[in-house]
């Protein structure tokens, strides 16, 4: 009997952690999906495969080809155009899928949170908050803060970020996890006095968050963009595996 072939969509911690779990199971064949948009991905455990598909009708076709059970989604919680096209390609390959997201964050006493529907809102609230900017989501959709030509920028990313930026920006390549130690000495150091984030959740990229909390710092977090209709989604990798009939 073949083994159970299972494909990752993936790029984020709870993705390479799913892996290697599956991966050491007898019986199960995994293999995780990346984009290729980080050109030194961390080892992922099991097979891997690099760039997109062709939308959601080469997926479709992959898992048809590749003799796929299974598919999870564990994109990053803003991937919104690979998670559409997986949901399709699933429904139209009949192969089962689940996303899994992490929680999002959530403000906590004495956070001053301000909330934005996109990049674009987050953008048009920043000249009322403060002039140097610590921007921390990522090196694509930058454009969306060209524009500002008053304000200083920080923005730190994996990779060099994409054109265009803020006339104004200080880039800084860095890969966390940061302590909040690291991040209120960041904030010191460049005189921040407004943080942007997207609500990205989980540990690995929060403690920005907490030194913004203990410096008093306004901080304007992106919301998620809404899931596909109807898509089952499970917070963390013992979800992913109950639905798989796996024991944790």
């Amino acid at each position: 009997m073949p083994p159970c072939h299972i494909l990752i969509l993936g790029g984020t911690t709870e993705a390479r952690a799913l892996a290697a779990v599956l991966a050491a199971r007898p019986g199960v064949r995994v293999t995780t999906s990346l984009a290729g948009r980080v050109s030194r991905p961390g080892a992922i455990e099991g097979e891997v495969r690099i760039g997109g598909f062709g939308g959601a009708e080469g997926l479709a076709d992959w898992l048809r080809a590749e003799h796929v059970d299974f598919l999870v989604d564990a994109t990053h919680p803003f991937a919104e155009s690979i998670t559409a096209n997986a949901v399709r390609a699933a429904g139209s390959a009949a192969v089962p899928t689940v996303v899994l997201r992490r929680p999002g964050w959530h403000p906590g006493p004495g956070d001053r949170w301000h909330d934005a529907a996109s990049l674009d809102e987050a953008a048009a609230l920043l000249p009322s908050l403060g002039h140097r900017v610590f921007l921390t989501t990522g090196r694509l959709g930058l454009a969306a803060f060209a524009h500002l030509r008053d304000l200083h920028f920080v923005v730190r990313s994996v990779e060099p970020p994409a054109p265009p930026l803020p006339p104004h920006t200080e880039v800084l390549l860095a890969r966390g996890p940061f302590t909040p130690a690291d991040e209120s000495a960041l904030l010191r150091e460049h005189r921040i006095d407004v943080l942007v984030t997207k609500d990205s959740g989980g540990d690995a990229t929060s403690a920005k968050l907490t030194a913004a909390r203990s410096l008093a710092l306004p901080v304007v977090v992106v919301r998620r963009p809404a899931l596909p209709g109807g898509v089952e989604t499970v917070p963390d990798v013992t979800g992913v595996l109950e639905r798989l009939g796996l024991t944790p």
